[in-house]
């Protein structure tokens, strides 16, 4: 008889346990579903602004840039995903001053750790909300941020 009750008691729970999961599928079945449709709305399409897409060094009408190509941003990179080139050159009072020749980024090997931008004594580089970056070769993932002609 100890048995019989035993058996009815777990079937019982295990009943309970079953619709318990089963009340909870049936409540997601009857939700509104949120789907994009991604490649038709890509013109009302806005990323969030925390986003974090693309390494961008802001250029002004003339082609200058904030960089003073002092290698911070470099050297807290985690992964050496920033290589900068630079050259100290002397200006007509006699100074030398460092200025930069060449900023690669590779978009590859980015974490998207932002410690470059946060570290940027000059606030020389931002990262931009873009989200397409499929590419053949891993080559066209390599950036130069330099020159914005480039």
């Amino acid at each position: 008889m100890k048995s019989i009750i035993r058996y009815i008691t777990s079937f019982f729970k295990g009943l309970f346990s079953l619709l318990t999961g089963m009340k909870v599928t049936l409540r997601e079945f009857f939700t509104k579903k949120t789907t994009e449709q991604y490649p038709e709305n890509r013109a009302t399409l806005k990323m969030f602004d925390r986003f974090r897409g693309e390494l961008v060094m802001p250029h002004d009408e003339n082609n200058h840039h904030k960089c003073i190509a002092c290698g911070i941003c470099e050297m807290n990179c985690p992964n050496g995903t920033i290589k900068i080139t630079s050259e100290f050159v002397t200006d007509e009072t006699g100074k030398k001053k460092k200025i930069l020749i060449k900023y690669r980024y590779d978009l590859g090997s980015c974490m998207f750790c932002q410690l470059c931008v946060k570290m940027c004594p000059q606030q020389a580089i931002e990262f931009k909300p873009t989200f397409e970056h499929a590419v053949y070769t891993r080559s066209k993932l390599v950036k130069y941020l330099h020159d914005e002609r480039i």
